[in-house]
């Protein structure tokens, strides 16, 4: 059957089902697969075996296993119910807002039972996207069918409704219409937007001194970069009540502030100082399961978070420590829980403080809240000018990160890992959001209601309200979470749990707001995004099925990637000028030759073709002679470094013959892209910890958070484009990448991103910096860090190589599948 685009919002509503009870109330399954055939045939000749149990955990026989109903669009999973008690008419009554990218030629509802070890298939139901794509409510008897696509013999059959909604007609969407003054937030969160609230963005950890940014704002200010780890250190040195610090990783050996002019404290200091003033200081940090003590990890862990060294340093202490693991929810198989407790990770990393004492001597009642993609943790701390060799004898002596060579140290000398990342402060209503989150993870896995503060809520917030609309932002939180790492989730009533936009799978309860604030904020864009993350894969349904791997085991179904090139597309077809700017590092953290950052590059690589193969066919339909690169281009960031006199000598050198002594020969290296941020028309900006990634935006794997947010006063007109903090932010995140002398030239362009113009010099400019890095016989210092992600793109959207291996590294560019490694680790 012929697919249709289905871009939109579909809402559906799986009501209940007419099943096949066989005797003893049990219910015939559709398939016995060929692997579990065969497991069961291997099985059965050990005579201790107890056939019939082997049959029924494996789900070869009739089973009684809790049912629930999935909806997929072809083979990507959207939606997923409950778990009822196995019955001839199961009444799941459950809704679901989807948000849908997808070519498709039906939308399916999957019936399954539930069993120890996966699931038993029961039948599929097939409806037609030809018969919703005119967006017209449809609901349908549908008959269940069996893995031929015959109905099933028992006359089963499920009872659906359903309406398509497409993105030009979404009134909530509001299809490249901006923000807008009258912007609701998004629909269907668990926190609502917020008004009169304050916001300051950060770039890197510090503020070089010599850092200044020349941005002109509206109303004639000039935009002034901020130092996040000093503002964090000043906010809990000044709190008088509380200090809430949650993270992946906290290194209490870690000093924020490093400035002669100031006295050098570790965090584990400082907040043990606090303590014994009688402040309340709570810490969720994650539980590496892998940081045993034993073994070659010993008390590291493999990420090396430190996270046993971190506990310990507070025990016996005032400051009460939680090591988190990664607990799944009730309701999953015995494989879900596994793979949710050893692979995936509490990723968020907030601080919240009271106000401390005002300038009157009172007590200040707002919230302070940070939240980003800064750990507080070693290699961290970083500035503007992110440099490889020439603080390794000062600022940082006693802070060498450098986790991408086995063995590397200060010791052995560069280059040290550069880490370029991106955090906000929040005040104001939403920073009670902030702390809503922490207490909800405090009280399913810290310890209950104890220990928090009792504070009143509702007259403080309504105090911290901004009454300055030059001064005002609205601010929405968001999050990647489930109801095993929060507790406060609406249960048993999947109608209160979708009005608030939680997904109800099975037995647990999911939030995913995060990705709906990417698909919103991508619908809303009028001329340009500007993205910076970690990582960027994803929408693995659209990949190419003949380029040697099968996509639908891979499960990367979130839409982000999807949505930016169909954005692109309409913007070609309807000849209007779009841009989308992707920053991503060169290779993830780790070795770079090593299996699992090599699937990543490979998905990544997948991620990309699909979307300028999107690019190219739009392109070519209309007839344009342009480069994909027009519209979309990637970019990593990287730093080279002369000698200096009186440079730091290391006593060692690295082993020979390694990508370690190849690189510090070379004297380069990449500047590790750790932000995750996304920025709209110069006037909405995401800030967060979720990766652009399947664990990040799934919200039953990597728990997360993030922020949106915008200033009414500072939004674009006919008259007058977008001049308040957040392009203010943006210039000055550009002038730090492209350098001082690239940025006094583009001065003029970098003011209109989605110009021709701009995209081209940006593209410019990177290639010139990627040559000079690349470069063997250049020794000098590189004049900017933006460089071109170092691939090719042909006319027709394919990916091709140019150079087959990173500098310095056996490592392959374009990744390589990896046969051992499962997809849902490295996705």
């Amino acid at each position: 059957m012929a697919q249709r685009l289905l871009h939109g919002v579909i809402d559906a509503k799986i009501l209940e089902a007419d099943l096949s009870i066989m005797s003893g109330g049990l219910l015939r399954p559709a398939k016995k697969t060929m692997m579990k055939r065969k497991v069961f045939s291997w099985i059965k000749k050990l005579s201790f075996c107890n056939f019939q149990q082997l049959e029924n955990a494996l789900g070869l026989s009739p089973t009684a296993g809790k049912l629930y109903a999935t909806v997929d669009i072809d083979k990507a999973r959207v939606g997923r119910t409950r778990m009822l008690d196995p019955a001839h008419s199961p009444q799941w009554q459950e809704s679901f807002h989807i948000y849908c990218a997808h070519d498709a030629s039906h939308v399916i509802f999957t019936v399954k039972a539930d069993n120890p070890v996966g699931a038993t298939l029961l039948g599929r139901a097939y409806l037609p996207t030809g018969d919703v794509v005119n967006g017209q409510p449809v609901e349908r008897w549908l008959p269940v069918c069996d893995e031929k696509r015959q109905p099933l013999p028992g006359g089963d059959k499920i009872h659906v409704q359903l309406r398509f909604t497409d993105v030009a007609a979404d009134w909530g969407g509001r299809w490249a219409a901006g923000v807008g003054p009258s912007y609701p937030g998004v629909p269907r969160t668990f926190f609502p937007q917020r008004r009169g609230c304050r916001v300051r963005l950060y770039q890197d950890a510090h503020v070089a001194d010599g850092f200044a940014p020349r941005v002109r704002l509206a109303g004639g200010a000039v935009y002034e970069a901020r130092r996040c780890w000093e503002d964090v250190f000043d906010a809990i040195s000044n709190a008088r009540r509380m200090v809430y610090i949650a993270g992946w990783s906290v290194n209490t050996g870690v000093a924020l502030v490093r400035d002669p002019r100031r006295s050098e404290q570790t965090l584990g200091e400082l907040l043990k100082r606090k303590a014994r003033e009688g402040v309340r200081v709570l810490m969720l940090v994650w539980d590496d399961r892998t940081s045993v003590g034993l073994g070659p990890f010993k008390r590291d862990g493999l990420m090396a978070t430190h996270d046993e060294d971190t506990a310990a340093y507070f025990r016996g202490t005032g400051v009460r420590c939680v090591l988190c693991p990664r607990n799944p929810d009730q309701g999953r198989s015995l494989v879900q829980e596994a793979e949710t407790a050893t692979m995936f990770t509490h990723h968020q990393k907030t601080v919240v403080v009271d106000g401390g004492v005002g300038n009157a001597g009172e007590e200040d009642p707002r919230l302070v809240s940070f939240l980003g993609g800064i750990d507080l943790c070693d290699g961290r701390y970083d500035t503007q000018d992110h440099p490889l060799f020439r603080t390794l004898g000062t600022t940082h002596r006693n802070d060498f990160h450098q986790p991408n060579f086995p063995g590397a140290s200060v010791k052995k000398g560069g280059p040290r890992e550069p880490w370029h990342d991106i955090h906000c402060r929040v005040e104001g209503p939403a920073a009670w959001d902030v702390l809503e989150n922490f207490e909800q993870r405090w009280r399913k896995q810290g310890d209950g209601d104890n220990f928090l503060v009792a504070l009143n809520k509702e007259a403080w917030a309504a105090r911290e309200a901004v009454a300055d609309p030059e001064e005002s932002w609205n601010v929405q939180v968001f999050r990647s979470i489930d109801g095993g790492a929060a507790a406060g989730f609406p249960e048993g009533d999947p109608d209160a749990a979708a009005a608030r936009g939680l997904v109800s799978g099975k037995d647990h309860v999911i939030e995913r707001s995060i990705q709906d604030a990417y698909i919103h904020a991508i619908r809303r864009a009028r001329d340009f995004i500007y993205i910076e993350n970690q990582y960027f894969l994803g929408s693995s349904y659209a990949w190419r099925r003949d380029d040697g791997v099968g996509v639908d085991g891979i499960n990367a179904l979130h839409v982000i990637p999807k949505e930016l090139s169909l954005k692109i597309i309409s913007k070609i077809e309807a000849g209007e000028r779009f841009a989308v700017y992707v920053v991503v590092p060169m290779w993830p953290e780790g070795v770079p030759e090593s299996g699992s950052v090599q699937a990543i590059l490979d998905w990544q690589r997948r991620t990309m073709e699909m979307m300028y193969r999107d690019v190219a066919l739009a392109i070519k339909a209309r007839g344009l002679q342009a480069d994909p690169r027009d519209y979309l281009t990637f970019f990593c960031l990287g730093n080279k470094e002369a000698v200096t006199p009186g440079e730091y000598m290391p006593p060692e050198r690295p082993e020979p013959d390694t990508d370690y002594l190849r690189a510090q020969q070379a004297r380069r290296f990449m500047i590790y892209v750790h932000a995750k941020m996304m920025i709209v028309d110069d006037e909405y900006i995401v800030v967060g910890s979720a990766n652009i990634n399947q664990r990040s935006m799934d919200g039953g794997r990597d728990s997360e958070i993030a922020m949106g947010a915008y200033q009414p006063a500072h939004l674009a007109t006919q008259n007058r484009p977008a001049r308040g903090d957040v392009h203010g932010f943006r210039v000055a995140l550009w002038q730090e990448h492209l350098g001082r002398d690239a940025a006094a030239e583009a001065a003029q362009d970098v003011l209109y991103p989605s110009s021709l113009a701009c995209v081209r010099r940006m593209n410019r400019v990177a290639q010139r910096h990627w040559d000079m890095f690349a470069d063997d016989a250049f020794r000098g210092d590189l004049p900017g860090h933006l460089m071109a992600y170092p691939v090719g793109v042909s006319h027709g959207g394919e990916i091709v190589e140019t150079t087959a291996r990173f500098p310095d590294t056996k490592a392959k560019v374009l990744g390589a599948k990896s046969d051992i490694l499962p997809a849902i680790l490295t996705t």
